[in-house]
């Protein structure tokens, strides 16, 4: 029985090895987001490897949001973001034919989980001034509720003002990945619009309300209340996922 040559495996470690190597290097370096990388060349001295490796490498390593290519330029530091993060999910469910709703499910109840805690964190830090543009924003969702309008940047907006006083950068980014992923799939499934945009304005001022009372467990339960609807709207093909 003949076998199958062994070097393509050894060349896929060999460049996954190169890809780690190169982000040891930044590292090491304190390249921050924006700072200009070494030439293929140097990095293929300086690893040790074959100037294809390096090429290989850097092009996995792009696709990752860890570095940018500019051709003629040079390769800089990426900003890594989680947009692959998000288009790696969105093909997910999209991959399930038969069922994507399931899979969206399962990324609702992760946002759910997350957001639900989240809220508690933000309930007794929320200024007055962030109040007051939380409710801003509510008001703004029921005017365009009441001329029949979507309001998805609103909604979008209400949960990024929601946690700004938490100084984590990463909490917004990870939102905005799910919310993207839902809007994609939504998009290419041809999902209606929100069929009841007065109860998700409704939920939305529920849980200003809670906040502003300062009550953390009804904020919590009025952020629960949310998810359910955004659930049961998924369930039914429908979105709005704010």
């Amino acid at each position: 029985m003949c076998r199958m040559p062994q070097e393509p495996a050894r060349a896929r470690r060999a460049g996954s090895q190169v890809q780690r190597e190169i982000m040891q290097l930044i590292l090491d370096r304190r390249l921050g987001p924006g700072a200009l990388l070494p030439t293929e060349a140097e990095l293929t001295e300086e690893l040790g490897v074959s100037r294809n490796s390096v090429r290989e490498a850097l092009k996995a390593l792009q696709a990752l949001d860890i570095v940018e290519i500019r051709h003629g330029y040079g390769t800089y530091v990426g900003q890594a973001s989680l947009t692959p993060l998000a288009d790696g999910l969105t093909f997910r469910a999209l991959l399930q034919l038969s069922d994507d709703t399931h899979a969206l499910a399962e990324i609702l109840q992760v946002r759910e989980v997350l957001e639900e805690g989240l809220v508690r964190r933000v309930a007794v830090r929320l200024t007055d001034e962030e109040l007051c543009q939380l409710e801003s924003l509510v008001r703004k969702m029921e005017e365009s509720a009441g001329g029949g309008a979507a309001f998805p940047e609103l909604d979008r907006e209400f949960h990024e003002t929601l946690y700004r006083s938490l100084g984590n950068e990463l909490v917004p980014q990870l939102l905005g990945a799910f919310w993207n992923v839902f809007n994609r799939v939504a998009g290419v499934r041809g999902w209606a619009r929100d069929p009841a945009p007065d109860v998700t304005v409704g939920r939305h001022r529920d849980i200003v309300t809670a906040l502003r009372a300062r009550d953390v467990e009804r904020a919590q339960r009025a952020m629960a209340d949310h998810f359910r609807g955004i659930a049961a709207r998924s369930q039914q093909g429908a979105r709005g996922v704010g």
